[in-house]
């Protein structure tokens, strides 16, 4: 059988490679059903967390008037901190646009990032990640402190996005809403003490057919023994 055709995808290597951010392939029409998404959750939640602290903490959504309610928080954060910024800078410009990373890959992530923003709250799911903090007062802007909080969150949530990957759907982490927690937190209820880490639309993808990505080769990124000495 092949990777377009069988589900659950088995093969372990198949799914670490073909795992993506997807935007415009996710199927915001069909239905997905609670059980599967509780399912890769509970398989996200046996990745390593700092301590065996288990501090995650997730919030799924599938509240019509919760989810829309997110979603406008989304779509202000894509305009306030992406499309606004990438405007004044003059993106559309030609001057400009040899400056910044105008490739047709950059501009079909930049669509895509704009496709995501309009529809993000037609996803069937949208899953907050979070983690709780012993000390609330804790500086975040803290090296240790920032390695320690998302460092047991997110081996979970690409966890679940391979677990999902498995299974047919598809999601993309994102952190636009992070810009605007307050907002978040009044639509949710999420107390004090507690850190938004990532938002993930959870749905089917259009087709199964994801490849690997283009990736620079081992020998550009891997040093050996100190930084620049380079060697495969």
């Amino acid at each position: 059988m092949t990777v377009e055709t069988a589900l659950p995808i088995s093969d372990f290597e198949t799914v670490l490679t073909t795992t993506r951010a997807v935007r415009r392939r996710l199927d915001f029409d069909r239905p997905v059903e609670e059980s599967v998404v509780l399912d890769c959750l509970r398989i996200a939640v046996q990745a390593p967390t700092g301590g065996n602290a288990q501090d995650w903490r997730f919030v799924l959504i599938g509240d019509p008037e919760v989810k829309a309610a997110v979603a406008a928080v989304y779509r202000d954060c894509f305009e306030e901190y992406v499309a606004r910024p990438l405007a004044a800078a003059g993106y559309a410009a030609p001057e400009v646009r040899g400056r910044l990373d105008t490739s047709p890959a950059a501009e079909r992530m930049l669509e895509g990032a704009r496709y995501l923003a309009d529809n993000i709250g037609r996803a069937p799911w949208l899953l907050l990640a979070c983690a709780t903090r012993p000390d609330p007062s804790a500086d975040l802007t803290a090296s240790g402190t920032v390695s320690a909080v998302y460092g047991s969150v997110y081996p979970a949530v690409w966890s679940f996005c391979l677990a999902l990957r498995s299974h047919g759907l598809g999601s993309i982490i994102t952190t636009l809403t992070v810009n605007e927690p307050e907002r978040v937190a009044e639509i949710l209820d999420i107390p004090d003490g507690v850190t938004q880490c990532c938002l993930l639309p959870i749905a089917y993808t259009v087709g199964l057919d994801f490849k690997p990505a283009p990736r620079r080769p081992l020998d550009e990124v891997l040093f050996r023994d100190g930084w620049g000495r380079t060697g495969v």
